[in-house]
């Protein structure tokens, strides 16, 4: 089912791919009894509207041709480490506040041998401030549940210019868009387009919005920790 769903994304998986998705999905699951990672638990569902819906970023941008991803609030992994293990030439950074998610994300890359991947305990507004990650990636994948103008201030002052934020959204992007049109502009982006993704075995129809990176981010951006979330530029 991963194979040929895969498929319909344009993904070739490997039999040694799928099996360290099914990997992945067992650890997911034994950690989940004890943390909180994901209210998902049926095995089936985990493939799809977790790992298939990740895989959709493909959608949006060729991954083949992407050198570096930074994933802000991954989470358990989503969509940063579910790309590394479908395209491993990926070079991966997966970005948390919390500790307990990045000792799980730690346990499935060591499990799984993946190189050139790294996990960081931070929070993005503080992590960007750092020389050797602002600027600095091809690409800036986010799956996470901020508002489109606030996920910006977390994510573009990581993208190199030329490079792109590619945010996961569901059906109601249009309203977020609108609202986030001036923060995307002050923080050096533009919008390019709002890419359809259909999740394959489910029913799900998701929105990508597709940002590229035009100018750098002005230097007082992000701000300090927490107001972008209580005061997102809108």
């Amino acid at each position: 089912m991963l194979i040929q769903a895969a498929n319909k994304l344009n993904i070739s998986l490997t039999t040694l791919q799928v099996e360290q998705l099914h990997s992945y999905k067992d650890l997911l699951l034994e950690w989940n009894k004890n943390i909180n990672l994901t209210a998902i638990t049926d095995e089936k569902e985990i493939l799809t509207k977790h790992f298939l819906d990740c895989m959709t970023v493909n959608n949006a941008v060729n991954l083949n041709e992407v050198d570096s991803l930074v994933d802000i609030g991954t989470g358990a992994g989503f969509p940063g480490l579910v790309l590394k293990i479908v395209f491993p030439h990926l070079k991966v950074t997966l970005v948390d506040s919390l500790n307990k998610r990045l000792n799980f994300l730690n346990e499935v890359i060591n499990n799984l041998e993946l190189d050139d991947i790294e996990c960081i305990h931070s929070r993005a507004e503080d992590l960007a401030k750092q020389k050797q990650y602002r600027e600095h990636f091809d690409i800036c994948a986010a799956r996470a549940v901020a508002n489109l103008a606030t996920l910006s201030e977390y994510t573009l002052p990581f993208v190199k210019v030329g490079g792109y934020f590619i945010a996961l959204k569901g059906q109601k992007i249009e309203e977020e868009v609108e609202q986030a049109r001036k923060a995307i502009k002050i923080l050096g982006g533009d919008l390019e387009e709002i890419v359809d993704a259909k999740v394959p075995e489910t029913d799900l129809n998701h929105k990508i919005a597709k940002i590229k990176k035009v100018v750098k981010t002005p230097k007082q951006y992000p701000r300090k920790a927490g107001e972008p979330n209580k005061n997102p530029l809108f």
